[in-house]
């Protein structure tokens, strides 16, 4: 008899095709451009001394960032999750609020206050800030979900807690860690914001500055394809790092609550830097907008213009992450039961989009309506495509995460009671991956709000979110006029984010 974990999956292929079709679609978008003035053109662009250069300043940065995500991602999920850190509810939500700081009211808060943080320094810094709670989520969510049993016997044999922690903890953190990791590179590698006002040059900013110096597409399109394929290696490289390892429990929780560890003297440190890091990702922000609405003119100020801007930036928001969730969990269900290849395949198509500038999407989706959906031209359904091609890998990568905690053996059951492949799906695995599911449109929501290239390009005529209205104002230098906007954005992606921290 077939079981859940094999037919279920063949039930969704249908519905996850057509979530892979649609990040797809940028691909097909530079196939076109970047073959236009045919290959050697194309080939010519991509190996060039300054294409190179590139390539290792993104990498350079996208390492760097990685890097300090982990450290700060996975040192405050530990003390927050398995320490008697004071407050330690508190500091969980405290940690996520970086989520509801875009990267480049980050960046532009750091310049703001120290004129010679730029290039990769401040590129850096910025991203870090803003970035690292894509690791510190689904550790934590791990660590909850570790049988504390596993490591009180490794400390009965007589290992210490360092090696306890390194040996039978870590190994388990290895596939949340390595999720978390992914998102961080890919974000890194598709931000334009940041790097833009710390004049770093990478890949965004090339792709960005070749499409405003010539009509021709053809350069940067060539330029997004070496993005592209940076893109499908970290993500073969991600999925090599998580193995093929189980991670089912059965039930809804661990056997029993681990018993917080004691600081003692490491109290104090602890909780300098859970402060630290949150003063730099958090309060620095909001201290620096809070100068400049103290110090700019309230004349100026348009309160029923930003009121009607936050609603449309929610709605906005709330359509995107609706489409991208349903889009996600056929491919997250997949992705989590089905071991062949075309599993494979669709989750990295998935994640292909993620890495393109929001530019290139954009210009993808305003390609494809011109050509084959006219009606689409400048109106909003296109807009929220382009947000579910951007954003697809974070809920994706939630629903993942949480169909692998769900044990197949409840489907096995099902199954075996004589439900169907579609009823198993509706009464047992969606409801057992619920909470990561709903985690994953929440961070999606957020994103939503924050996104700036592609909606800049693609909002219908006459339409302003807060991200479009504050790039604007700050391209003016109008820095007092763009901060009550980054203050409503700022305020408006804390809600979710708060509710992420409270529901983990």
């Amino acid at each position: 008899m077939a079981t859940a974990t094999t037919r279920a999956p063949r039930i969704l292929l249908g519905p996850a095709c057509l979530a892979g079709a649609l990040a797809l679609l940028p691909l097909g978008y530079l196939a076109v451009r970047a073959l236009e003035r045919g290959p050697g053109f194309a080939w010519s662009v991509m190996t060039t001394e300054g294409t190179a250069q590139l390539l290792g300043r993104s990498l350079a940065l996208a390492a760097a960032v990685v890097a300090a995500c982990l450290v700060l991602g996975i040192s405050l999920a530990w003390l927050t999750v398995r320490t008697a850190l004071p407050g330690g509810r508190a500091w969980s939500v405290a940690v996520t609020l970086p989520l509801a700081v875009p990267s480049y009211v980050a960046a532009f808060a750091w310049l703001s206050a120290v004129p010679g943080l730029s290039g990769f320094t401040g590129s850096a810094v910025a991203l870090t800030l803003v970035s690292y709670p894509y690791v510190y989520l689904p550790v934590a969510a791990a660590l909850r979900g570790i049988d504390p049993a596993q490591e009180e016997a490794s400390r009965s044999l007589g290992v210490g807690p360092s090696r306890t922690f390194l040996r039978v903890v870590l190994p388990q953190l290895r596939p949340a860690a390595a999720g978390g990791a992914l998102l961080v590179a890919l974000y890194v590698l598709s931000d334009f914001g940041a790097v833009s006002l710390m004049r770093y040059d990478t890949f965004t900013r090339g792709i960005y500055t070749s499409y405003q110096a010539s009509f021709d597409r053809t350069p940067a399109a060539a330029l997004s394809v070496v993005l592209v394929a940076m893109t499908v290696g970290l993500v073969a490289l991600e999925t090599r790092t998580r193995g093929r390892r189980g991670h089912a429990r059965t039930g809804t929780g661990t056997a029993r609550p681990a018993v917080p560890a004691r600081l003692g003297r490491w109290t104090a440190p602890a909780l300098a830097w859970a402060a630290a890091v949150f003063a730099a990702a958090v309060a620095f922000p909001l201290g620096t907008l809070g100068y400049w609405l103290a110090t700019g003119n309230r004349s100026t100020w348009d309160p029923a213009g930003l009121f009607g801007t936050a609603l449309t930036t929610l709605g906005v928001a709330a359509a995107g992450a609706a489409l991208t969730t349903v889009l996600a969990l056929p491919v997250g269900v997949v992705a989590a039961r089905h071991r062949g290849r075309a599993a494979g395949l669709l989750e990295q198509a998935a994640y292909a989009g993620h890495a393109l500038p929001g530019i290139t999407v954009a210009l993808s989706m305003v390609f494809f309506a011109v050509r084959y959906a006219t009606p689409l031209y400048q109106e909003l359904p296109l807009l929220v495509c382009a947000y579910a091609v951007l954003f697809l890998p974070l809920a994706v990568a939630a629903t993942r995460a949480a169909v692998l905690q769900s044990p197949p053996v409840l489907e096995d059951v099902a199954r075996s009671l004589g439900r169907g492949p579609l009823n198993v799906l509706r009464t047992v695995t969606v409801p057992l991956a619920a909470p990561g599911v709903a985690a994953g449109a929440a961070l999606t929501f957020v994103v939503c709000m924050k996104e700036l290239p592609a909606t800049l390009l693609l909002r219908p005529t006459g339409m302003d979110t807060l991200a479009t209205r504050l790039w604007t104002e700050t391209g003016v230098a109008s820095y007092a006029d763009a901060a009550p906007y980054a203050a409503a954005l700022i305020l408006l992606a804390a809600v979710p984010s708060y509710l992420l921290g409270r529901k983990r």
